[in-house]
């Protein structure tokens, strides 16, 4: 590990973006939104040959685009692929099989066959002469080939023989012989097994003939092949193909069932009553029988399965594979089912049940939105051909069932809306949009565009799974516990295997993989990403139908003047759309019904999980690629990008080159640890649900605090006053008082509601799994930290979900394990600042409380519920006592997970960042005889200022004098190193003060501004070497922010000698004042994010930039969206101030994945909420081990150097403006930073700048150093000059000052508007007299400084300065070294 660590690091490089306004060739990595939305609708007009031709002409044009933009570009060509990763071979593949079906198939373009034929050959030839750079794979010859099967030289009908394939000429229909195919792609090292094998086989048939006719195409491919292979004399390629033959008799003809022979068992059944007349009834009749419908569906559920056990014996993934195919049938039966059974009972006519229940509901909401989507893909199914070639003019009628706004652009979303059959677009919309209620902020209901985009993307996820299942594609196996690098050979020492990080170990991993993903997409066929917008439309259209049709009926009761009582029954929209303010912006939501948001509470919530929100089953795939992995069929990626296209880019090329097989290997390891549901737990947790209390941070079913009183005022005597219309008066304060009280509860009352439908969908899943293993496929942010895809119910969770789990594999306990359930006890409790000893005999001096917590949790004392996790107490509370019930407890097989925690693990990874001596031992980096406690040593530091602050009678600090606690500034401390500001820390410190309920209400605020305030200091006294890094890391970022790419430069030069002509055709429209155009140039073309590499070869891109929204119009309303393809400058102090925080969130997820794989390799079980770190209790010392070794091998490597030196190799061509270095904080910052920019003497005189340096107008100060022996870091270039003169010249133009020189632009900018359009203060005011010859001092010195500041501006045009140059030197690392952790036994604890 310490060599990998140690080695040059594996770096992954791309091209900056180039700006919107940029006319030259897009970079191919980055592609634009407008290109992606042609892919995408080539990819749904595909799908069932819906509109091949329409497909086939965007095809045709993006070829065409494509090849004149790569022939036009200096720096790539035509025929290179990574110039154009967007064409690639599946793309192509996927054109050739539609146009094999499309001859094929009747009714589709049997009429036209040797069009599509010739289309056929004609792409063929294409790919074959390599023109386009895409060359021709497995499934290329395989369709080839089975064009010349299928169709011969005399009739296109004709199947025709071997003999016939073999020989036809070309100038038939374009075609080339099975013997050119063969020589072909043996040429390419193709084997041919693949060609057999290939899934194209069958296509053109129905799916009933599809299996019968694959084998048959087959078979006659084999012997097309064995013919042409005789006649080139290529004898070993005869005997391989009749080996395939053979292979494929022999599956055809054994029986692999396992269940042959096994009788079926007779299921239980029950009569059914049938309605019969009085003539009937006397007559005698045999009963009728039928399977109960819960067994009946689950009977038809395992049949599959049976299915799939003979087909693929030995595949125990058939169960996860039928859990992800067959959800939305299982979902819809038991729909349908509860529905039947209200109706055969009558409950629905019941004035009492009026109100059925959610899945009630829901089935009714389905059938009739499945009826509205039937008639409108119906309808467009009808559409007339020449409709939809004539779709850019204006749309005719439509008689659709759809609303004017959707009607507009439906001929542009139906392929779309046919991908998937509108049973399950019904069902997709319903479950999104209720699992989206009371998400984004939004109570009971739900933001408009997020609810638009959800809709769209679950429709784009199930279309893609529909086509993994459609190919059975195969899923490789993980790697043994025993054999992490997998298939590696005995070593010399005693037959040990290779590591993750040794380079046979490593190679070993990327090899592996690159096959195992190469196979994969060969055997998918191809598709595309859909773009927002398109998302947002589809979802419009899918929303609008059904909030359309969903409706509920609400009953009241209505008390009469006599004391009457009726019952109104109205039926009103179970959805509907508003719009409503949030943080002073217009806002569209969609509301959910009253009643369904508290049926939702309540009931059942299993129909609303989609199986990429569940646990599964088997041990998820492994991960292949950046979007292969995980769930069978469910795509996810394997990082969790924020909306940037860039991140995409980066690390699908970091994939491509094998730098992060360790991010994968990490991630499967996470993956694949077992687990099962704490049924004893669950028991009591169900118990307490069902009751509707609040107990162990489970929310109770109505919220339970007291609403505020209404105040009143009140006289001398206490009596309530009144007005003179007999209502009671109000004191202003106690209204004001009242009114913030009355807020805080109504968001209470909200949180509740929310809290109570999370921990349902969790209860819900918990009982669905319990008794089955189940695991947790993991992904990535964009930092390296992992996460559990299934967002409900996972170990990352809240307390609750939390206590819910344990390890599903039980180890001995042990003295050593015996001793850590009992040191987890204490943590759990809150007794963590204790030394070990300390804290076993506070839990053995509570074993009795323990045993009733077990034994009796809800009816005994509960001591369990006063611990800081009480779920995950009472867990071990019940495993303590199992264990100590055992004939021997030390044997006793102990399933539940010990933990070990960092303190304030950002900060541990800056003390040893920084070798701060006194900040490693408050976060126990040094070892101590007790652990230390940063936050409480804070506290006592913020107690102190405070104290301070009484005797200066300060308000707030007397207030909180004595009331300072450790939870009241942990949460505080805790984020500073992660880059919390002010606002944020008095939010946080806002929260605890409110929950200890010891300040007035009126004084909450001020008070937790007051201790924000000192808290934070108290933390910048005591962590300076922290500080100091932080510092230095931020100035780093802002310089990346800042820069632009040196080939830039002569681009945008070409690009503004455009503009300078179109500036010309404007002069004399506008006369008005110019703002420093140039300026606003520069800052367009600050487009570079801080990219950096991890340890483990992970890039991780920092997404910020500038938002940059587009106005979409749906059926729904209209939406701003943002566009993750459209380029836009990047955020300046957004990408400075979360590069600290990012860049040490990225270290503690490498540690980890460091962790995960050396427990892998000693076989422990492991599993982490990132600087949380699990396994069972007899392996905490082991484990413990592992993670003092992995952080010194981390923190040996010198990671600050090594980001130093990337920084200097990733941005080495890279220029900032000189003019963005004039003032203000960065420039201050790098004076004391101790950076430098070298001049030569003539270039100090034109800044202005003596031999000692200092400048009156340039503020560069001891910045610059003047030498002329050294070589300059202003890069003033030919182009550059040339670019300063076009920007002049263009402001001028601009401005309306053409043939003025540089003083008289000058002064233009000095007596133009201001920027916030005001005018200058020598500008008169309006009715006042003009005096020329008068000019006031205050006028006079300001218009001074803005001429002195904008030739300043004028001097500093097209000087640029390396920012290699402009990088600081490291901060000096102190004498703490990192070794000394091992002596630690509270560094992890």
């Amino acid at each position: 590990m310490e060599g990998f660590l140690n080695s040059q690091p594996r770096l992954t490089f791309l091209p900056t973006p180039r700006p919107e306004q940029s006319n030259q060739s897009r970079v191919w990595w980055f592609q634009d939104s407008a290109t992606q939305d042609l892919l995408a609708i080539m990819d749904a007009c595909l799908h069932q040959l819906h509109d091949v031709p329409r497909a086939k002409g965007v095809f045709t044009r993006l070829r065409q685009k494509w090849t004149e933009d790569a022939e036009s570009s200096s720096v790539t060509s035509s025929t290179d692929p990574s110039s154009h990763p967007f064409l690639e071979p599946r793309l192509y593949n996927a054109f050739l099989e539609a146009y094999l079906s499309m001859a094929s198939t009747p009714g589709k373009g049997t009429a036209n066959k040797d069009y599509w034929i010739e289309s056929a050959w004609e792409l063929y030839d294409a790919m074959e002469s390599g023109k386009e750079g895409v060359e021709p794979t497995a499934g290329t010859y395989a369709t080839m080939l089975l064009l010349l099967l299928r169709f011969g030289s005399e009739s296109a009908s004709k199947t025709v023989s071997s003999a016939e394939a073999g020989t036809m000429p070309k100038k038939d229909l374009g075609a080339v012989s099975a013997t050119t195919l063969l020589k072909n792609l043996l040429d390419r090292k193709i084997a041919i097994e693949s060609i057999v094998a290939d899934r194209v086989f069958g296509s053109g048939h129905s799916p009933a003939e599809a299996t019968t006719t694959a084998s048959e195409e087959a078979r006659g491919v084999i012997r097309v092949l064995s013919q042409a292979a005789v006649q080139l004399g290529m004898g070993h390629v005869v005997n391989r193909l009749g080996d395939v033959e053979e292979i494929g008799k022999c599956y055809e003809d054994e029986s692999q069932d396992a269940l042959a022979g096994i009788p079926e068992a007779m299921p239980v059944v029950k009569e059914v009553k049938s309605a019969s007349s009085e003539e009937d009834a006397n007559k005698p009749k045999e009963p009728t029988y039928e399977v109960p419908f819960n067994l009946s569906n689950l009977r038809r559920h395992l049949a599959r399965i049976s299915f799939a056990r003979r087909i693929l014996p030995d595949d125990v993934v058939s169960r996860q594979k039928l859990l992800e195919e067959s959800v939305y049938d299982v979902a819809v039966a038991r729909l349908k089912h509860e529905s039947e059974i209200f109706e055969d009972l009558g409950l629905d006519k019941e004035e009492k049940l009026r109100n059925p229940d959610l899945r009630r509901w829901m089935w009714d909401w389905h059938c009739k939105l499945e009826e509205r989507l039937n008639q409108v893909v119906k309808g467009i199914g009808s559409i007339d051909p020449d409709m939809k070639l004539k779709r850019r003019k204006k749309t005719p009628e439509l008689s659709l069932p759809l609303k004017p706004a959707s009607l507009k652009n439906i001929l542009d979303l139906s392929p779309y809306l046919t991908l998937v059959n509108p049973a399950r677009l019904s069902l997709i919309t319903i479950l999104e949009v209720m699992r989206l209620s009371g998400s984004g902020g939004v109570s009971e209901g739900m933001k408009t565009t997020r609810a638009l985009i959800q809709v769209g993307k679950a429709v784009e996820m199930e279309y893609k799974a529909q086509m993994c299942r459609r190919y059975g594609i195969w899923v490789p196996a993980t790697s043994s516990p025993s054999n992490p690098a997998n298939a590696f050979s005995d070593s010399a020492e005693g037959g040990r295997r290779a590591s993750y990080f040794s380079p046979p170990g490593y190679t070993s991993l990327f090899e592996r993989r690159f096959v195992a993903a190469k196979h994969q997409m060969e055997a998918e066929s191809w598709t595309a990403e859909w773009t927002q917008p398109t998302r947002a439309r589809v979802g419009g259209i899918l929303v609008e139908c059904l909030m359309d049709v969903a409706q509920v009926v609400r009953t009241a009761q209505s008390h009469g003047p006599d004391g009457t009582t009726s019952t109104i029954t109205e039926t009103q929209p179970a959805f509907h759309h508003c719009y409503e303010h949030h943080r002073g912006q217009k806002l569209g939501v969609i509301r959910l019904n009253p009643v369904v948001s508290e049926r939702l509470a309540k009931d059942t919530v299993k129909e609303t999980l989609h199986p990429r929100h569940l646990p599964m089953l088997v041990k998820p795939k492994p991960w292949l690629r950046h979007d292969e992995g995980g769930y069978l069929y469910n795509r996810v990626p394997v990082m969790r990008y924020k909306e940037s296209v860039e991140q995409l880019s980066f690390l699908q090329r970091a994939s491509e080159l094998g730098n992060v097989e360790l991010i994968y290997a990490g991630l499967d390891v996470l993956g694949n640890t077992p687990w099962k549901i704490n049924k004893g737990v669950f028991d009591v947790v169900l118990e307490v649900w069902n009751s509707g209390k609040r107990l162990g941070k489970l929310p109770p079913a109505f919220h339970d605090e007291p609403e505020p009183e209404l105040p009143h005022a009140v006289g001398p005597d206490g009596k309530v006053l009144y007005d003179m219309n007999g209502k009671p008066l109000m004191d202003i304060k106690a209204k004001t008082l009242y009114m913030a009280k009355m807020k805080h509860w109504t968001q209470a009352k909200a949180n509740t509601h929310s809290d109570r439908c999370s921990v349902n969908y969790k209860i819900e899943i918990a009982r669905t799994f319990l008794g089955d293993t189940i695991y947790f496929p993991h992904n990535i942010d964009f930092r390296g930290r992992a996460y559990p895809v299934p967002p409900h119910l996972n170990h990352i969770g809240d307390d609750l979900s939390r206590g819910l789990l344990v390890f599903a594999e039980g180890k001995p306990l042990g003295e050593r394990g015996l001793r850590w359930l009992k040191i987890h006890i204490a943590n759990l409790s809150g007794f963590d600042k204790a030394n070990f000893d300390e804290r076993v005999k506070f839990v053995e001096d509570r074993l009795d409380d323990i045993r009733d917590s077990a034994e009796n949790p809800l009816n005994g004392r509960k001591w369990w519920t006063n611990a800081d996790d009480p779920w995950q107490c009472l867990g071990a509370c019940m495993e303590l006592t199992k264990a100590l019930d055992s004939p021997d407890p030390l044997k006793f097989e102990s399933c539940f997970p010990v933990h070990q925690d960092g303190t304030c693990n950002g900060l541990q990874h800056y003390a040893a960042l920084g070798g701060d001596s006194r900040g490693a031992a408050q976060v126990n980096l040094a070892a101590g005889d007790r652990p230390s406690d940063v936050y409480t040593y804070v506290g006592k530091m913020a107690e102190k200022t405070i104290d301070a602050d009484v005797a200066k009678g300060e308000k707030y600090a007397m207030l909180l004098q004595g009331k300072i606690t450790r939870k009241m500034v942990k949460q505080t401390v805790m984020t500073t190193v992660y880059g919390v500001t002010f606002i944020g820390a008095r939010e946080q410190i806002e929260r605890q003060i409110r929950a200890s309920k010891q300040i007035p209400e009126e004084d909450v605020w001020g008070t937790s501004a007051y201790l924000a305030k000192v808290v934070l200091a108290c933390i910048g006294d005591l962590f300076t070497g922290a500080k100091d890094i932080q510092m230095w890391l931020t100035i780093c970022a802002r310089l990346i922010a800042k820069a632009i790419p040196g080939e830039r430069i002569p681009e945008a030069l070409e690009e503004y000698k455009v503009k300078k002509r179109q500036a010309s055709e404007r002069a004399g429209k506008r006369n008005k004042g110019i703002k420093s155009p140039s300026v606003e140039f520069l800052r367009k073309e600050q487009m570079t994010s801080v990219v950096w590499t991890t340890p483990l070869g992970l890039p991780v891109v920092q997404p910020y930039r500038k938002p940059k929204r587009k106005q979409i119009m749906t059926a729904m309303q209209t939406v701003y969206i943002s566009d993750p393809n459209s380029p836009a400058e990047v955020n300046t102090m957004k990408q400075a101030s979360a590069f600290p925080p990012n860049f040490i969130h990225s270290l503690d997820a490498t540690h980890m994945m460091l962790t995960a794989l050396e427990c892998k390799t000693q076989s422990l079980t492991f599993a982490a909420v990132h600087d949380s770190y699990w396994t069972h209790a007899c392996d905490i010392d082991r484990m413990s081990s592992i993670i003092r070794d992995t952080f010194i091998a981390l923190h040996s490597s010198d990671v600050l150097t090594k980001l130093h030196d990337e920084f200097r190799e990733r941005y080495k061509n890279y220029k900032i403006p000189l003019v963005h270095l004039r003032n203000g904080i960065l420039n201050k910052a790098l004076r004391d930073a101790g950076s430098r920019i070298t001049v030569t003497s003539e270039q100090a005189e034109s800044l202005g700048i003596g031999a000692r340096g200092g400048s009156n107008s340039n503020s560069f100060g001891n910045l610059i150093t003047v030498s002329d022996e050294e070589k300059s870091s202003i890069d003033e270039s030919d182009e550059t000059r040339e670019l300063k003169n076009l920007l002049i010249d263009l402001a001028g133009k601009e401005g309306g000052l053409e043939g003025k020189d540089e003083e008289a632009l000058i002064d233009s900018m000095t007596n133009a508007k201001t920027n916030d359009g005001s005018e200058n203060e020598d500008d008169l005011m309006e009715g006042e007299e003009e005096d020329e010859d008068w000019e006031s001092p205050r006028a006079r010195a300001t218009r001074l400084r803005k001429s002195m500041d904008n030739k300043a501006i004028m001097d500093l045009l097209g000087k640029f300065v390396n920012l290699t140059d402009l990088i600081p030197p490291l901060p000096k690392k102190g004498d703490f070294k990192v070794e000394a952790i091992k002596a630690s036994q509270y560094f992890f604890s």
